[in-house]
């Protein structure tokens, strides 16, 4: 298995939800803000952690926090604004609505880690995630040329790379549930009880 030391943890914690009217990663699962969760299930496989958000009330985990490079374009600018300010290879990244996420799933992408390809992403129930997956450094030029090209869509930007994709199977894939409505958390706090 890979070094942690030679892998970057990024956070995509951009702005408001327009679903839940507030910002996504300070809602409370398990008394605990979501970012909390992602960052403790990320911290035993990571050096480093960045938040990519331009909320200044970040700072209060006293992590590393930057803006995005290029504003309001959604994720592929916070996963570009991510790898330009990592120093690392492998880069594993995370968006801040997945309070169920744990160690264990996320250990399913750093054991594959690999030469070839260029994203590594997981899937489950037919979905692949591109936001729980593993990036390459180099994945930040092609991102580049494509938001200043004026893409935004971060499927079409994973389908312009190699990717590879871990199949969860229904135990693990549970925790890669992300909240949109409030309704939401209370389905998972019924599934995790379960």
């Amino acid at each position: 298995m890979i070094n942690r030391k030679h892998i970057t943890g990024i956070i995509l914690a951009g702005g408001k939800s327009s679903r839940i009217g507030s910002d996504k990663g300070f809602l409370l699962f398990k008394n605990k803000p979501f970012i909390q969760h992602i960052i403790e299930a990320m911290q035993p496989l990571v050096d480093k952690i960045i938040i990519v958000s331009n909320n200044t009330d970040y700072d209060i985990f006293m992590l590393k926090r930057v803006n995005d490079l290029i504003d309001n374009a959604g994720p592929l600018a916070g996963i570009h604004a991510g790898l330009h300010h990592s120093n690392t290879e492998n880069n594993l990244v995370l968006s801040c609505d997945i309070p169920l996420i744990n160690t264990k799933t996320l250990e399913k992408l750093t054991h594959h880690i690999e030469e070839n390809a260029d994203i590594i992403q997981l899937e489950s129930n037919s979905k692949t995630m591109p936001l729980i997956a593993l990036y390459k450094k180099h994945c930040e030029s092609k991102f580049l040329k494509l938001l200043q090209q004026g893409e935004r869509r971060l499927r079409f930007a994973v389908n312009q790379c190699k990717v590879k994709t871990v199949v969860l199977n229904k135990r693990l894939g549970k925790f890669t549930a992300n909240i949109n409505t409030l309704n939401d958390i209370k389905e998972i706090s019924y599934e995790v009880n379960r």
